[in-house]
């Protein structure tokens, strides 16, 4: 399917619109810069917090680089400065899951400040003005589309595998589930990213017969009713479950049908509303989560703190007396936890 000439004359259209500049509302605090416990051959996954949107940016182990997705419009000066912070020039592999705008909003922004390698996308299109600024900058930069399918390999070597598993059909009723999953394995660790992939998707996959086993599982469609099916779940029995979205969205995301299926499983829930971005390393064995404090070196032993809601104590992650998940709260610092009035654990906490 040729896209860019179905959208000839689209495209002419938004040559004007090009002209139109959005202020970014989001600082770029939480930057993520270079950091003694990250080595060369690490795996590095960031999940950018961009608010009600997606965006994550991983450098793999070979140096090469993959961007899945931009999130809003409004956040791509954020999602620019982030990975100019990291000293990027290249994105190899750029993957715009589906054509949602808190998805590809910021991808025009990025695709004029960094030299592209790949651009992948699924075979469905969007009537929208941000639609069409996303095929003029891919038009403009001299960029040519994949449309992949569930089953393809974007990368493979023997440690380390990039494929995509979804979509695996080719007419939906519901643009999420036309989303673009990809999992990536490192060794003995392995990522899965959903979009928002929902449940008929979810099904297919299975029904595919693909490894959907997952150290992390970027949860579907901002923790929604609609994505990550009891099933689903099972099959992937994730470690983590992260969910990006923004704080007091009005779609009332996470939805507390897929908190209480995350916490019966025992999937530590990671949010980007409550940690802002989230930074995982792996080595091809272990999985390290870095916080804000951490990669700015403030916090030595890279820890975030889990607070007890009822008794207002606060453990390290890592505390063999945590409270139950339903009473957790997540405190980035040592400071931040005092500053809202917890004490600190006596045996944990130093």
């Amino acid at each position: 399917m040729n896209i860019f000439k179905k959208y000839k004359k689209v495209i002419f259209v938004v040559l004007i619109l090009g002209l139109i500049l959005t202020a970014c509302d989001f600082e770029a605090e939480n930057v993520a810069t270079s950091n003694n416990n990250i080595n060369d051959e690490d795996l590095i996954v960031h999940f950018i917090d961009v608010g009600q949107g997606d965006s994550i940016f991983i450098r793999f182990p070979n140096g090469e680089t993959t961007l899945i997705d931009g999130g809003t419009k409004k956040s791509g000066d954020y999602v620019v400065k982030y990975l100019k912070g990291l000293d990027i020039e290249k994105i190899d592999y750029l993957i715009a899951t589906h054509p949602h705008e808190d998805h590809i909003g910021g991808l025009p922004k990025v695709i004029k400040n960094f030299q592209i390698g790949k651009i992948y996308m699924p075979n469905k299109t969007a009537n929208t003005s941000i639609f069409e600024e996303f095929l003029l900058a891919i038009k403009e930069s001299g960029l040519n589309i994949n449309t992949p399918k569930g089953g393809d390999i974007i990368l493979s070597n023997d440690d380390l595998k990039y494929e995509i598993l979804a979509p695996n059909g080719e007419d939906y009723s519901k643009t999420n589930d036309f989303s673009i999953v990809t999992k990536i394995t490192y060794r003995e660790n392995s990522f899965l990213f959903t979009g928002d992939a929902e449940e008929k998707s979810e099904t297919e996959m299975i029904e595919k017969g693909f490894n959907l086993s997952s150290d992390v599982l970027k949860i579907g469609h901002h923790g929604g009713s609609t994505s990550t099916t009891e099933e689903f779940l099972i099959k992937v029995n994730p470690k983590y479950g992260v969910i990006s979205l923004g704080s007091n969205n009005t779609y009332g995301h996470p939805h507390r049908e897929t908190i209480d299926k995350l916490k019966k499983h025992e999937v530590t829930i990671l949010r980007t509303d409550e940690l802002g971005n989230i930074v995982m390393v792996s080595n091809g064995k272990d999985i390290k989560l870095l916080n804000k404090n951490e990669i700015n070196n403030e916090n030595e032993d890279g820890e975030y703190f889990i607070g007890n809601i009822n008794t207002k104590v606060y453990h390290s992650s890592n505390c063999s007396q945590l409270p139950n998940k339903e009473n957790r709260i997540i405190f980035k610092s040592k400071v931040e936890a005092e500053e809202n009035g917890y004490k600190p654990h006596g045996r944990c906490v130093e």
